[in-house]
C-alpha cells in the first residue's frame, strides 16, 4: 500500500510540475503579446504624425518630392507590415527616410523655424524615446519567453503544446548604421 502512495505522489508531482511549466509559458507568451501591443501603439502614433510632418515640409520644399514620396512609401510599408520581424524591417526603412527628411529641413531655414514643424519634430522625438523603451521591453520579454521554451523541461512542454518561438524586434544593421550616421543630402 505504501508503494501505491509513493507512486501516486510521484504522479501528482509530475502533473503539478507540468501544470506549473505550462502556466509559466502561457504567462510569458502573454507578456510578449502585451509588449508587442505596446510597441505597436508607439508605431501607430509615429505613423500618424508623418503625414502632418510631410505636409509641413512640402509647403517649404516643393521641389523635394522624391524625399517626401520616400517617406510616405516607407510609412505605408510600415503600416502594412504584419509580424514583428516585418515591422522591424519596415520601421528601419522609415527611420532612414525620416532621417533624410530632417536633413532636408536643414537646407530650409524658414522650415526649421516653423512652429508647426518644431512641434511635430518634438512629438516625433518623444515617440521615438517611448518606442525605444517599448522595443527594449518587448525584446526582453521575447528573450525570457524563448529561453523558457528552449530550456529543459520547458522544451518538452513547449513542444507538446505548440508554443512557437517569437522574433526579436530588430531594426537591422543597415538601419542602425543609418541612424548612427547623419544622412547625406546634395542639392
Amino acid at each position: 500500500m505504501e508503494a501505491f502512495y509513493v507512486i501516486l505522489g510521484i504522479i501528482v508531482a509530475v502533473i503539478g510540475a507540468i501544470i506549473l511549466i505550462y502556466n509559466g509559458l502561457v504567462m510569458k507568451r502573454q507578456r510578449v503579446n502585451q509588449a508587442f501591443a505596446d510597441v505597436d501603439v508607439q508605431l501607430k502614433q509615429r505613423q500618424n504624425l508623418i503625414p502632418n510632418l510631410v505636409e509641413t515640409v512640402r509647403g517649404y520644399a516643393k521641389h523635394e518630392q522624391e524625399t517626401l514620396q520616400q517617406v510616405i512609401a516607407a510609412r505605408n510599408a510600415a503600416q502594412a507590415a504584419g509580424s514583428a520581424g516585418e515591422k522591424a524591417v519596415a520601421e528601419g526603412v522609415l527611420t532612414q527616410a525620416l532621417g533624410k527628411l530632417f536633413a532636408l529641413a536643414e537646407a530650409y531655414p524658414d522650415l526649421k523655424a516653423n512652429t508647426n514643424f518644431l512641434q511635430l519634430q518634438q512629438q516625433l522625438s518623444s515617440i521615438e524615446d517611448k518606442l525605444a523603451a517599448a522595443r527594449r521591453f518587448y525584446n526582453s520579454a521575447v528573450q525570457d519567453y524563448n529561453t523558457s521554451r528552449e530550456q529543459f523541461p520547458g522544451s518538452l512542454i513547449a513542444g507538446a503544446f505548440n508554443f512557437e518561438g517569437r522574433e526579436f524586434f530588430d531594426v537591422g544593421t543597415e538601419s542602425r548604421a543609418a541612424m548612427d550616421e547623419p544622412p547625406k543630402v546634395s542639392f
